[in-house]
């Protein structure tokens, strides 16, 4: 019998439309299966505990290593509280902790904690890094931020659009005029499936850093038109923009210096830090390119953004990139898409730590609901 090929995931180019799609369902299952156990003892939903199911418990008795060379807080919060769920835990191990880089090279590294973990969530600077780590590990490697790429964050973007569809149905002419606006959610929807989303304008001012470049390969073949303002200095690089290329998403792609240009007929905006982790030198430089990119009211509203925009970020945020009015008002739905870290992170292990079957290659990872439990079963596989 020929050994299994160890999966990886180092960004959604390497998905499919179908299979992006899955992980999307399957991180609202999760979320959805969940949140009730979640909830204070005594309150409604915990006392029907024996109506609920537990969430896929595939990770159980086994442990996911987090070698993070970088700072984290969603993604560290989302894997450590993500991997409980599923039954397993997440072992840190910073750069601090452990020989990688100091005494010992990346291949042995690799061979040591997936000898003894299940799955390895690296966060590190050069893309390279994660490559080398994937190709000498025996366990699967998902990516959680290298220097090109940021694939669960896009997955947890795409799933706060989907639950917040709602805020982009295109107006309805028969309604009153003083019917209420909708408002943005982030808590359990009743439908269990999750909800289409038209195709959106999204539109992306800032750097080209490794957010956008999931964006770009991952936001036409969905169907959205993306529109982007960076300086000409910053722009995607060789290796992220023929990946774009192969996929074809760049018919779907305008690309400018001019943010209010870029915001045009905008149903999102998006922005990212301008200053990445180990870019501090470039500080003074990079502020001085990125003046008049910040978001705010009366950017868009001089672009000529959709009326209802709304906005996305991946956090942390600083002040230039984004005004407290935008970032704190209505439009943003920055800290749903935060919580929504968690759910994407939590169906990514389940899939590709606990089953290595991030493709849907059988009936059971076409189903992935099929690995809820009862809640009076024994955890298991």
């Amino acid at each position: 019998m020929a050994a299994r090929t160890v999966p990886h995931l180092m960004t959604l180019a390497d998905l499919s439309v179908p299979q992006i799609q899955r992980l999307l369902r399957h991180s609202l299952h999760l979320k959805q299966t969940s949140i009730p156990w979640l909830e204070p003892q005594g309150s409604l939903t915990f006392k029907n505990q024996s109506k609920l199911r537990l969430p896929s418990q595939s990770l159980f008795n086994k442990t996911i290593a987090l070698l993070f060379s970088k700072r984290s807080t969603r993604t560290r919060l989302a894997a450590e509280t993500g991997a409980s769920l599923l039954g397993g835990q997440a072992l840190f191990l910073g750069q601090e902790d452990i020989q990688l880089g100091v005494n010992e090279n990346v291949r042995d590294s690799a061979r040591v904690i997936g000898g003894m973990c299940q799955g390895i969530f690296a966060r590190v600077g050069e893309h390279k890094e994660i490559e080398e780590l994937a190709q000498h590990s025996p366990v699967p490697v998902l990516n959680a931020l290298s220097s090109l790429w940021h694939p669960t964050q896009i997955l947890a973007d795409l799933l706060t659009l989907h639950e917040n569809a709602h805020l982009f149905a295109l107006p309805n002419p028969d309604a009153p005029a003083d019917a209420p606006k909708p408002v943005p959610t982030g808590r359990l929807a009743k439908s269990q499936t999750l909800p289409a989303l038209r195709p959106l304008t999204v539109a992306y001012v800032g750097d080209s850093a490794n957010v956008l470049h999931d964006m770009l390969v991952t936001y036409p073949r969905l169907g959205h038109t993306l529109r982007v303002a960076s300086p000409a200095q910053y722009r995607a690089p060789p290796e992220v923009w023929n990946r774009v290329i192969e996929l074809e998403c760049d018919k779907g792609i305008w690309w400018g210096a001019d943010p209010k240009e870029a915001v045009c007929g905008a149903d999102v905006v998006v922005t990212d830090t301008w200053i990445s982790m180990g870019q501090e030198a470039e500080k003074a430089e990079r502020l001085k390119a990125f003046e008049g990119y910040q978001v705010t009211e009366e950017l868009c509203k001089a672009g000529g953004a959709n009326p209802d925009w709304k906005f996305l970020h991946c956090l942390p945020r600083k002040p230039d990139e984004v005004d407290d009015e935008v970032f704190y008002g209505p439009r943003s739905l920055v800290f749903y898409e935060a919580d929504n870290r968690k759910w994407t992170i939590m169906a990514a292990f389940d899939l590709l730590f606990g089953r290595w079957n991030l493709v849907g290659e059988s009936t059971q990872a076409a189903n992935p609901e099929e690995g809820s439990k009862d809640a009076k079963e024994t955890p298991s596989e």
